[in-house]
């Protein structure tokens, strides 16, 4: 099981990139994970593997606590499957990527800047793992 984080665009600001490859490297001692940038937000579904588990990142998806996450991990861990999640650009995910997604999440009913989105989805992916395993850096409910 693998997981991809698509992102419509580059994270440009060198400290939100720094922050990104932190989290994915910590993630790294637990899961598979890649990461595939691409231009525009047509060219998303293009960059989801045959098999894939689609989780859209959306102001209108479904909120999750952190716990919540880690439980959905263990879960996608179990099915074996690739779970790619995908973050729009400026002007959000396209239609047909909401339509084809498996669940939609929201990180909040704020608006993120697309770089910011992706440091949130590695800094909790990496929480859920430490929550699942009872590691000390999980400090919350």
């Amino acid at each position: 099981m693998r997981y991809r984080v698509v992102a419509v665009g580059r994270v440009k600001d060198t400290g939100l990139r720094a922050a990104c490859d932190e989290y994915r490297h910590r993630l790294e001692r637990y899961a598979n994970i890649d990461e595939r940038e691409v231009k525009d937000d047509r060219r998303v579904l293009e960059a989801v593997t045959d098999g894939a588990r689609l989780i859209a990142l959306t102001r209108g998806g479904d909120e999750w606590t952190s716990g919540q996450l880690a439980e959905w991990t263990a879960r996608w861990e179990l099915d074996a499957r690739d779970v790619t999640f995908a973050i729009g650009g400026a002007d959000a995910l396209p239609a047909a990527v909401l339509q084809q997604a498996e669940r939609h999440w929201s990180l909040s009913r704020l608006t993120f800047p697309h770089e910011l989105a992706r440091v949130i989805v590695y800094a909790q992916l990496y929480r859920a793992y430490t929550i699942r395993r009872g590691e000390p850096y999980h400090r919350g409910p």
